[in-house]
């Protein structure tokens, strides 16, 4: 196996062409095909798929190119460090669910990097998606939380997946609301049955939309009026269009989720555990363990608020 392998399998992996990767890399597609043919020969598994609409990794393949990647990481940043010329663009990808201070986390990575050229990847998408995302090496890092309603079955799905857990903070409920909101100000805390009379708005998950994978600890099936959305904007829009109002750990950034939002203590017992997943036993790339800091560093100031 060498290097040279190594740099044709993420070629193809990243067009999805064997022709196209060839192109890019210089090199013709009899040269290419046979190359990644004595890898997976020597392998002895299958990399890639091959159809009439072309090249797709197999589930050994992507195991495989995240191991790959990050030897080729780490051999340009050798390269790099002592010819001055960087000889491959940075990568990395995060899934998470609807966190400012993820956002805020992933900024400073893209700033800091000293790179003239990177490719960066940042998913806010379903629950369900974020761990297959991990699982299948699609992004290094996932953020999501646990709680006691569903603690049990996402453990088990991340046992199952062989990833890891990372508690970030752990946090009381809040609702989130507008500023304005007859119950804006109830700094004591709002009872559930309170927030009957207002629409709850709540992040849709697609077609697996089982009760453990919902974004908010308490999920649209106790209340009485529901809207489901799909991104922060539209949701911070009709909590203040419609006095609406959501279920969230109390993690408020002024800069993305506005002036005009609010977080009020929800009087429910349960704790919201947001924290990283990622592959067990597969250490971080130098962008994941930048971007692992920097939300640490973000969330120390949320941390155990209201135990």
């Amino acid at each position: 196996m060498t290097l040279q392998q190594l740099k044709y399998a993420d070629a193809v992996a990243a067009y999805g062409s064997v022709s196209e990767a060839a192109r890019r890399v210089f090199v013709t597609q009899p040269t290419l095909t046979e190359s990644i043919r004595m890898l997976e020969e020597e392998l002895r598994i299958a990399i890639f798929t091959r159809s009439t609409r072309g090249v797709t990794l197999t589930r050994e393949g992507e195991e495989f190119l995240a191991s790959a990647r990050q030897i080729l990481d780490d051999a340009a940043r050798i390269q790099e460090k002592y010819t001055g010329k960087a000889v491959r663009r940075p990568q990395f990808a995060v899934s998470c669910q609807h966190y400012a201070f993820a956002v805020e986390a992933f900024m400073e990575v893209v700033k800091e990097n000293s790179s003239d050229s990177y490719d960066f990847t940042l998913r806010e998408t379903v629950t369900s998606e974020i761990i297959d995302d991990v699982a299948r090496h699609r992004s290094e890092i996932g953020l999501l939380y646990l709680s006691r309603r569903n603690e049990r079955a996402i453990t088990k799905i991340l046992r199952k997946e062989e990833l890891r857990f990372d508690e970030l903070f752990t946090s009381r409920p809040h609702v989130f609301l507008g500023r304005r909101h007859p119950l804006a100000k109830r700094k004591g805390g709002i009872p559930p049955k309170d927030l009957d009379a207002y629409p709850f708005i709540s992040f849709e998950q697609g077609i697996e939309n089982a009760l453990y994978f919902a974004e908010e600890v308490m999920p649209s099936i106790d209340r009485k009026k529901n809207i489901r959305v799909r991104d922060r904007a539209t949701m911070t829009n009709l909590i203040l269009g419609l006095n609406g109002y959501t279920i969230a750990s109390g993690a408020l950034s002024r800069e993305l989720n506005g002036p005009d939002i609010v977080a009020v203590p929800l009087k429910m017992d349960d704790l919201i555990r947001v924290g990283m997943i990622s592959r067990a036993g597969l250490p971080l790339s130098s962008a994941g363990e930048a971007f692992a800091a920097a939300i640490r560093e973000r969330c120390r100031g949320y941390a155990n608020p209201g135990r």
